[in-house]
């Protein structure tokens, strides 16, 4: 009888530490908040809501991320990092466009000539982190890239010059584009469409993809060669990523360095969407201007020259020396 007691108690006894070790999985497991710089279920959002997903798959009983919503629905996204090196989010996906008031060297994310596997090998972006994270921002990768970015047009032109052209811009061109000769004002995804539709505004830059379907109805004309990167990030509060365990750190970095190798723009994938995107614009009566010789010429080396000039002229020693890392 007690022999059979015995067995019982040890039977319970390795339920009860069974049962134990469940819960304390469980209780391990960290859900961090998570915000978007786009509407939520927009095409520049959606990659970076798609890593999230990724994430929560393989976090399971380990780290989870809870979406609480995308600009400007929550804010500015111009202000999101900001407030993600505050503590009011603890990671964000987001252009380097909108978190260069954090840092302003952030932009030479869009001008690199090197691949991010390049940029890991030989230092770059640890140079980048480094600055980022004396802002209390850990910069975990790239997850997404939408190719180059081209300025859209209701009306042509002919040549490289942009007298007389009011265009919608964020950070990323409006040097550029000023340089030739435009106007310039800022605006959140949503208002693009109805400045292009009342002609407030007559182009805009963005990405090769990630566009927008309903503005082919306003959208007229593509200027080729595209300039810049349009890369999209992921980035924690830095004091946040320092508290998770080293297994948590590794489920969130693990997965965004596979978004991130698979997402340069030589990738079959992305050469694939990008042709039935054009194939697709052509369709619907859109044009191409594409710059050739000189004009081209002009064309990327002014893109160049500005985007450096103001990298420079902001951060003269840390300039410099990314510029070295970033370009060939």
């Amino acid at each position: 009888m007690f022999k059979k007691f015995g067995i019982l108690l040890g039977t319970g006894a390795m339920g009860f530490v069974a049962a134990t070790a469940a819960v304390t999985a469980h209780a391990a497991e960290v859900t961090v908040n998570g915000a978007s710089c786009f509407p939520i279920g927009s095409p520049p959002s959606v990659p970076y809501e798609n890593l999230v997903k990724e994430i929560n798959k393989r976090g399971k009983g380990v780290v989870q991320v809870k979406m609480v919503g995308g600009a400007p629905a929550i804010g500015s996204p111009f202000t999101l990092v900001q407030k993600t090196a505050r503590g009011a989010y603890d990671v964000a996906g987001c252009p380097e466009a909108y978190y260069g008031n954090v840092l302003s060297e952030v932009a030479v994310l869009r001008l690199a000539e090197k691949t991010f596997a390049e940029l890991r090998k030989n230092g770059g972006i640890d140079y980048l982190g480094n600055l980022l994270a004396g802002k209390n921002v850990h910069f975990v990768g790239r997850h997404h890239d939408f190719g180059d970015f081209h300025l859209w047009l209701s009306k042509p032109i002919t040549e490289p010059n942009l007298k007389g052209l009011h265009l919608r811009v964020a950070p990323v061109y409006t040097a550029f584009f000023k340089s030739l000769g435009a106007t310039v004002q800022q605006s959140n995804l949503g208002q693009i469409y109805t400045y292009m539709e009342n002609n407030t505004v007559q182009g805009y830059g963005w990405p090769a993809l990630g566009w927008v379907k309903p503005w082919i109805k306003v959208t007229k004309y593509r200027v080729e060669p595209g300039i810049y990167k349009a890369g999209l990030h992921t980035v924690f509060n830095k004091k946040k990523w320092d508290g998770l365990t080293k297994a948590q750190r590794n489920v969130i970095s693990g997965v965004v360095l596979e978004f991130e190798a698979k997402s340069e723009t030589s990738d079959p994938g992305f050469q694939a969407a990008l042709k039935k995107q054009k194939s697709w614009m052509a369709s619907e009566g859109m044009k191409t201007i594409e710059f050739k010789g000189a004009d081209r010429e002009k064309w990327v080396s002014t893109a160049k020259k500005a985007a450096w000039d103001e990298v420079l002229a902001r951060s003269p020693k840390h300039g410099a020396a990314l510029m070295k890392l970033f370009t060939n």
